[in-house]
């Protein structure tokens, strides 16, 4: 390699790796008090998941039915069944899952971990709710680990990938009755 191409290429590295470099989200960002920069948009996104969330600890999927990106390859994982893949198989997911839970609330809703660049987010939470699960008439607190994956679609955050694994408090993961 000749004397000037070593600068080129030492310049096209440092490019390749700012553009890389995520938008002030990082594995780095995990420690519980970190401000973590997530753009306004995304943060209306992850609000919209949060108000999804108790509509459907009170059997109404809509919410999160309306979050997912309209296309084919969307997935969704959640405690009550297979993976869906695909719109419809996503939204009978969700529909399954909503005949679930009755009388809901969210309690809490952690964040783990973002990750990402401006196109793609991942984003870990701790779901805590408190809800009648199945055929119970009594009130159960459990809690979920949340993995959510949007995408930037034109100006809004769609998701476009879902995966929850429920468990309740101390007791490992959530089983319900017939």
């Amino acid at each position: 390699m000749n004397a000037f191409a070593r600068p080129k290429l030492a310049l096209f590295l440092a490019a390749a790796f700012v553009s890389l470099a995520p938008f002030q989200l990082s594995a780095q960002e995990t420690r519980k008090h970190a401000v973590v920069k997530v753009p306004p948009a995304l943060e209306a996104a992850i609000a919209e998941s949060h108000e999804a969330l108790r509509k459907i600890l009170n059997g109404d999927p809509s919410g999160y039915a309306a979050l997912f990106a309209d296309r084919d390859d969307i997935t969704l994982g959640n405690p009550f069944g297979p993976f869906g893949k695909g719109r419809a198989e996503v939204l009978k997911a969700l529909n399954n899952a909503a005949t679930k839970y009755k009388d809901g609330s969210v309690v809490a809703v952690d964040r783990v971990a973002v990750y990402g660049d401006k196109k793609i987010v991942v984003l870990v939470e701790i779901e805590h709710d408190r809800a009648k699960l199945g055929a119970s008439r009594d009130f159960s607190e459990f809690a979920a680990r949340v993995t959510s994956v949007y995408e930037k679609v034109g100006t809004r955050w769609k998701l476009v990938h879902g995966r929850k694994s429920g468990f309740e408090q101390g007791r490992g993961p959530i089983k319900l009755g017939a």
